[in-house]
């Protein structure tokens, strides 16, 4: 399992739209295409696909989870609807999809490293697009990417769209571990190695055992192989200490009081980013405008498991 299929099996984020070309920076998207464009982001090209019939219709870029995985493979299932609304964006963040293929980071990919390279995305596309604000949409760990977006620079966007969202994530992981171990009680092989599992983490297999007895729980048998050990180890070199950055992030703490309008979407089923503690920071969270919407059928990639009614919620949203 590469480094790239492990990112993406890992932590979720998950066309035949047009004609799919590549551009440069400066190329205009063109109408009813998807368009691939390569700016300089961060020191370094960072691809990002821009699909829209009409570049006058309103932005909606996707933060993809991970970190290190990409959304834009399959970005067709999931926004068919959303298509008629907005020109969508989708972003192959540093060391993830067609961007690492492309060129892999020079440095250790960092929370503020990506961060900058968030910022900087926005304002190309608002350049390239000719727009004032966007919308903005995380999954995941985008939504690290995206709380900091939404702190720090509201005034580019008209709105924050959080999917299953990192909020707490050192409690959310406590839970995990938790739930894990009540799961697999009878399990002796399980129960050893969630035995194992430090948090916050002390090392490598702390990640590897959670998370492997979690797709195991959702049923990825496979993941009980030594391929999954080897590319999860891999992976891990590059984003464990990201991950580790992750772990300190508290938004009930940090994030009291947004100045744009926010909208949660949690899976009902998500036991990877706790919805009850997503649920009971929205509640505290102050906003000119939010809403909740849960899904009954899904787990940590609501996209995915229920695409067509994560399409209405958000338009619902506006």
């Amino acid at each position: 399992m590469t480094k790239r299929s492990i990112a993406a099996f890992l932590f979720a984020a998950l066309v035949p739209l047009y004609a799919c070309q590549a551009h440069n920076a400066t190329a205009p998207a063109p109408q009813g295409t998807s368009a691939l464009l390569t700016p300089e982001i961060g020191g370094i090209k960072q691809v990002v696909q821009i699909t829209t019939d009409d570049p006058g219709k309103p932005v909606l870029l996707f933060l993809s989870g991970g970190p290190g995985s990409s959304m834009m493979n399959n970005a067709a299932s999931y926004t068919n609807i959303l298509r008629e609304r907005f020109t969508i964006v989708q972003w192959d963040q540093r060391d993830a999809g067609k961007t690492f293929k492309l060129n892999p980071s020079p440095v250790q990919p960092s929370v503020a490293l990506m961060e900058r390279d968030t910022f900087e995305v926005i304002e190309f596309l608002r350049k390239e697009l000719k727009q004032e604000k966007i919308y903005l949409l995380g999954s995941s760990w985008g939504n690290v990417l995206g709380f900091q977006m939404v702190r720090n620079h509201a005034h580019l966007l008209h709105a924050y769209f959080a999917v299953n969202p990192v909020v707490s994530q050192l409690a959310s992981e406590k839970e995990l571990l938790a739930t894990l171990k009540t799961h697999f009680a009878e399990d002796s092989v399980a129960s050893a190695e969630l035995a194992k599992v430090n948090i916050p983490f002390k090392n490598d297999e702390d990640l590897l055992y959670l998370r492997k007895w979690l797709f195991y729980k959702e049923g990825k048998k496979q993941v009980t192989s030594n391929e999954f050990r080897t590319g999860f180890l891999h992976w891990s070199k590059n984003w464990s200490p990201v991950w580790n950055e992750v772990m300190n992030i508290d938004l009930p703490k940090t994030l009291g009081r947004v100045e744009i309008p926010i909208y949660f979407f949690v899976g009902k089923n998500d036991i990877q980013t706790s919805t009850r503690i997503t649920t009971e920071y929205y509640e505290r969270l102050r906003a000119p405008k939010k809403g909740l919407f849960s899904f009954e059928n899904s787990g940590h990639q609501i996209h995915h498991d229920e695409p067509e009614k994560f399409q209405q919620a958000l338009l619902r949203a506006l």
